[in-house]
């Protein structure tokens, strides 16, 4: 069950990142951020009410959020610092780069979760997952070389590094997510990191954007609220994944960036982004990797 719910929380995440990418287009990254936690949270604000306020409404069902106590809440505000910095960064470098470049950049996540499983849970890799973290480096090695046909320079590229750092604080975040369903219910997690991130937001947005806003221009599109709907059923459907028994988020995690190939085709056939067929072998490595990390992972 969790290895479907998994898969689901990957088709999410793939429309997603179509919504983001199109939001962001000649679009100021703050505000546009901003908002996306902003809807984010009123999506799961009329859930918190009810269950503080009438808990036997909610009691039981999927969408009550149980009381925390203030330890859980540090917990969870330390969640949104993470996931926040791993989103500027995401949001920053999808911005200025090609779709079908970032998504398999960010498919190289469930790598830097195994090996942060590894230095801090003294997990080992087997064969299988030395095979897929050897893939994952060869076919970051030949994105590389894709970038350059655009002139994109992976070693000098400033957004190449905002979607590296990216994936490094989601791999973080992802590891993180497993220590706080093993002591938190997921949907206290989701709906109060949500809530928090507003209140993260709203100084960073009044004092790093709103004195340059006339430089930075921000335009309304409706896709930001599809950034908000699909991340949060994705983020929805994926804790509660992880909170099932014999759910291993390694795996969890690995599946999720399937998203990429939803990404990848909308990248192709919407937004008409260039050298295709040479990232369509580098996609298929990083697929055949995450393939050998579900097969170590079993």
């Amino acid at each position: 069950m969790w290895l479907l719910l998994a898969f689901l929380s990957a088709a999410l995440l793939g429309f997603y990142d179509v919504f983001k990418k199109k939001s962001l287009h000649d679009n100021a990254v703050l505000p546009v951020l901003f908002l996306n936690t902003l809807f984010c949270s009123l999506v799961f604000v009329p859930f918190i009410i009810a269950s503080l306020g009438w808990p036997e409404t909610l009691e039981g069902t999927l969408f009550h959020v149980p009381r925390v106590g203030y330890e859980g809440h540090l917990l969870i505000l330390l969640k949104a610092f993470i996931v926040l910095g791993s989103w500027f960064f995401g949001y920053l470098g999808m911005k200025h780069l090609p779709l079908t470049l970032v998504g398999p950049i960010n498919a190289t996540r469930p790598v830097m979760v195994l090996i942060g499983a590894m230095l801090v849970f003294g997990e080992r890799l087997n064969a299988w997952q030395w095979a897929g973290v050897t893939l994952a480096i060869v076919s970051f090695f030949l994105l590389s070389r894709s970038g350059r046909k655009e002139g994109i320079d992976f070693r000098h590229n400033r957004w190449i590094a905002c979607i590296v750092l990216a994936a490094v604080l989601g791999a973080v975040s992802g590891l993180y997510d497993k220590f706080l369903t093993s002591r938190l219910e997921p949907m206290a997690v989701q709906a109060w990191y949500n809530v928090y991130q507003v209140f993260i937001m709203c100084p960073v947005l009044l004092l790093l954007w709103w004195p340059r806003r006339a430089a930075q221009p921000f335009r309304w599109d409706w896709c930001i609220v599809g950034i908000s709907v699909f991340l949060s059923a994705a983020d929805f459907v994926y804790f509660y994944a992880l909170s099932l028994d014999g759910s291993l988020v390694s795996v969890v995690s690995m599946v999720r960036r399937g998203s990429v190939i939803v990404s990848f085709l909308f990248g192709a056939m919407v937004f008409q982004e260039k050298n295709l067929r040479g990232k369509a072998v580098d996609l298929a490595l990083v697929l055949l990797g995450m393939l050998c990390l579900y097969m170590g992972s079993r």
